[in-house]
């Protein structure tokens, strides 16, 4: 036999081989018809339509995907006009075009759910509570469950079973795809509580230490939390950590409009004393505190007044028995009146001035107040100019701030203590020291 003979038309293998040419030919044809169809016709509709639905449905990246289809469905449908080709491989050509089918329908439910999710980040681009609540792990969830579906599908349709049957065979695996999915079952559980009660959003300033997160939450997928540390670096947290471990949410400062300031003024304690009238006199010159002296004054005399009628001149003159004001009680007021003044100090929250308990680092003043803002450079630069406002003042008030003596203070006040013939030498420094 010749190969002349073997390659001619009338063979029946050389037929069914150019009906199937012609028939991914066509189906070829078609797809491209059908994705100048979509893209051309169906744009003005998409303009008159619902835009929330048309944005998804008639976008030309889903219309490319959905035009994808055409190829398997014309082959499904023409595999019966081929000719010479049996029953057998009909069958088995129209099992793998069916999956393929089922292939391109998961492929445009995947772009679709993209563009959904692009649609609704630009959407509410300028609304912050909308772009707060992120439908990515919804979205990936969703692409889980159809990448699931598909595959159940496709293996129906090569093996030419029901699904059902598939989905029996899975059971089988059940515990091998639960540890196998453990992690993704238990982030998703974790991401639809923490959705749930609104635990966290898109840029909130969020504080994990035990995972090496302190900063702004920038994505909220199915299976990850993504944080930008102040640094810049990015830390990649488990959703399902956030169920089962403590952090910090800053979202309650931001929203309040303030942001706390909780530092101490360390008071050296040997610079606490009486204020003499001289003291009161002069001080009474500083405007934010003259009322204060001015009604303590007055107080004050009135107690001695009857304090003579009680004791007598002459123990009302003992230091013990009057009544006095001190220097750091008088600075206290001061700084309370300093903060209501100050432009940078929220005036509706909490301002409180107290003294904490005094230990070896001398007597701590805490300021606890609030800012008017909480962008962090202003917030830092408010508290830096309080704190120099109220360190440069002390001596005003005959205080200083305590400070641990270095190697070099403890020369100078050698230095002077040797170079002073009042001081009683070496010794007399060191003491004074």
């Amino acid at each position: 036999m010749s190969v002349g003979s073997m390659v001619s038309l009338d063979t029946p293998w050389v037929q069914a081989a150019l009906g199937l040419v012609i028939l991914l030919l066509i189906s070829l044809l078609l797809q491209w018809l059908a994705r100048g169809l979509f893209t051309r016709v169906l744009a003005p509709v998409r303009r008159q339509a619902d835009p929330r639905i048309a944005s998804v449905l008639l976008d030309p990246r889903v219309l490319r995907r959905a035009a994808q289809i055409v190829p398997s469905l014309v082959v499904q449908a023409g595999l019966r006009f081929v000719p010479e080709l049996s029953d057998r491989a009909v069958a088995l050509l129209h099992n793998v075009a069916a999956a393929v089918t089922v292939l391109c329908i998961a492929r445009l439910l995947f772009k679709m759910l993209d563009v959904a999710l692009d649609v609704h980040a630009q959407r509410h681009r300028d609304d912050a509570a909308a772009r707060a609540k992120s439908i990515k792990a919804w979205v990936q969830l969703t692409q889980l469950l159809v990448v699931l579906a598909s595959v159940v599908i496709m293996i129906a349709a090569l093996t030419g079973t029901s699904p059902l049957i598939v989905l029996s065979g899975f059971g089988a695996l059940s515990a091998v795809l639960m540890l196998v999915f453990q992690d993704t079952i238990r982030s998703f559980v974790a991401g639809v509580l923490v959705e749930r009660n609104d635990m966290l959003r898109l840029g909130d300033w969020m504080e994990m230490p035990q995972a090496g997160a302190d900063g702004n939450v920038i994505d909220i997928a199915l299976n990850t939390v993504k944080v930008q540390n102040w640094d810049k670096t990015i830390v990649t947290i488990p959703t399902w950590r956030l169920m089962i471990e403590s952090f910090k949410n800053w979202r309650g400062m931001q929203e309040s409009g303030g942001r706390r300031i909780k530092r101490s003024l360390m008071i050296d304690a040997g610079t606490v004393r009486f204020l003499d009238d001289a003291d009161v006199q002069r001080l009474r010159g500083v405007a934010l505190i003259s009322g204060y002296l001015a009604e303590k004054t007055q107080a004050v005399q009135a107690t001695r007044e009857q304090r003579q009628r009680e004791l007598g001149p002459e123990l009302a003159q003992l230091p013990a028995n009057q009544r006095r004001l001190t220097n750091i009680g008088t600075f206290r007021h001061y700084v309370v009146a300093y903060l209501r003044a100050h432009a940078g100090v929220h005036p509706g929250m909490t301002q409180m001035v107290r003294q904490l308990q005094p230990s070896a680092q001398g007597v701590p003043l805490e300021i606890y107040c609030f800012t008017a803002t909480t962008a962090w450079v202003e917030y830092e630069g408010i508290q830096s100019d309080i704190f120099d406002h109220l360190m440069a003042i002390l001596p005003e008030f005959g205080l200083r701030a305590f400070q641990n003596p270095s190697d070099a203070g403890l020369q100078q006040a050698l230095a002077r203590g040797l170079g002073s013939p009042a001081s009683g030498g070496t010794g007399a420094a060191v003491r004074g020291v």
